[in-house]
């Protein structure tokens, strides 16, 4: 079902759009949970590193297809808000082009480089072969990657935020169960995990195709929207690119910051895992408002309702920062029993360690959720290239953090590189953000 975001009460309809992608996105976090949890207590800390030790990897390369996936839906959500169906249609077309190129490019060369990547991030010769066995498999299953999140991102410019969730939700019970088998059933260790991810991943995409194929008319493409168009090529990638970018950007300054890690020694590098993995669940709620801010700007831009922008604005962080406090509270009385999950209890130094990561990073939360507001709210208004500097913001702070802090003060300082770039990306897009709309409404939308 379509949702129109041109009308109605901006917090009533920010918030019930970001309920569903919530949970989607908690389910989503499940698939790296599950993983976890069953690789740190049945495989060992040693396996819990390894898989750890990938996480900035990870997101330096599927998180460029998260973001290109996401860019290609603005325009279509833009042309949703203008009511112009057939343009919708030709830019799916376009995009069945660019995402099945892309897939196949990202897979050969990541699959290819994947070894070299573990060795140049300084990841610890006890663990670097179970990293690439993990790794190598992630990358192998790209194309199930962008196969659902495209699709996913196409319903979402259209205001579904529900369905991609129902196929998300089945996807990761069936994850839960590929794990146990790949895992403890049949022993293929850290790659069995790493095989679940992309079985299940690739269910889900193939379960929102058919539902698309039934129930969504408005993306079915006729044989001339097949047709490669130059321009609608480069009006797509001139959004989708830089939110890739962005994220990949970002990722840059996290790989430095991993391989400082690293240097710190398993321990530290599970202590991260760990932390990292629940923090991450906490704050599936500011992904979530980012994509709603994100479709809610493309419709509101494309019907020229500039008025509406900045109320959505004020409702989202509103939102976010009353779930930023409570969020906290949860982390305080709650973490210590909740990373016992991932690590076993008897392994003292890692929980303290993965307890002080994780309450570091809540105090900054509401931060946080200012970085994927106002960021996302941006691109859904058609200024990728500007908020892809954030991510610039960001990579810059957790380089000098790694490079500087890091060294002189070990592991807490690695616990402040994220707070440090979030305040550094806010101290960007919040002044950006005014300027945009003030430009807007001078001389009209670019």
């Amino acid at each position: 079902m379509t949702k129109d975001m041109t009308h109605g009460s901006p917090f009533g309809l920010i918030i019930r759009f970001s309920i569903p992608l919530m949970f989607g996105n908690l389910f989503q976090q499940f698939y790296s949970m599950v993983d976890t949890i069953i690789v740190g207590r049945f495989l060992g800390k040693g396996s819990l590193a390894a898989v750890g030790s990938t996480g900035s990897l990870n997101f330096l390369i599927i998180g460029f297809c998260l973001g290109l996936c996401s860019g290609f839906a603005i325009p279509v959500a833009q042309q949703f808000g203008a009511k112009n169906y057939d343009e919708i249609k030709r830019l799916v077309g376009n995009i069945i082009w660019l995402t099945g190129g892309a897939s196949a490019l990202f897979t050969a060369v990541t699959v290819a480089l994947c070894w070299p990547m573990m060795e140049w991030m300084n990841t610890p010769s006890d663990i670097i072969v179970e990293a690439y066995y993990y790794m190598v498999v992630i990358f192998a299953g790209i194309p199930a990657i962008f196969l659902y999140n495209i699709l996913a991102a196409l319903l979402r410019a259209l205001g579904d935020s529900r369905t991609p969730v129902i196929f998300l939700v089945i996807a990761s019970f069936l994850n839960i169960g590929f794990d146990l088998l790949l895992v403890l059933v049949i022993p293929m260790g850290v790659a069995g995990a790493a095989i679940a991810t992309v079985l299940a991943q690739l269910l889900s995409g193939i379960a929102c195709f058919i539902y698309v194929v039934k129930k969504f008319p408005i993306l079915h493409v006729r044989r001339e929207d097949l047709r490669p168009n130059t321009e609608y090529m480069r009006r797509l990638c001139a959004v989708g690119v830089p939110m890739g970018l962005q994220t990949s950007i970002t990722a840059i300054g996290n790989i430095l910051l991993q391989t400082a890690v690293n240097g710190l020694g398993s321990l530290y590098v599970a202590a991260i895992t760990a932390g990292s993995r629940l923090y991450c669940l906490f704050v599936c709620a500011f992904d979530a408002l980012g994509i709603a801010m994100s479709t809610y700007g493309g419709q509101n831009i494309g019907a020229r309702k500039i008025d509406r922008l900045s109320p959505g604005l004020r409702a989202a962080m509103i939102i976010g920062s009353v779930y930023s406090i409570l969020s906290l509270a949860i982390m305080y009385f709650f973490g210590m029993p909740l990373l016992t999950l991932f690590v076993e209890g008897s392994e003292v130094e890692i929980l303290e360690n993965a307890f002080l990561y994780l309450i570091i990073n809540g105090l900054f939360s509401i931060p946080l959720a200012g970085v994927n507001i106002f960021r996302l709210l941006i691109q859904g208004m058609g200024y990728s290239k500007i908020a892809m500097f954030a991510g610039v913001c960001e990579m810059f702070a957790r380089s000098l953090t790694a490079l500087l802090l890091v060294p002189p003060f070990g592991f807490v300082a690695a616990c402040f590189a994220g707070p440090i770039a979030w305040i550094m990306a806010d101290m960007f897009l919040v002044p950006v953000y005014f300027m945009i709309l003030r430009n807007i409404r001078r001389w009209g939308i670019a």
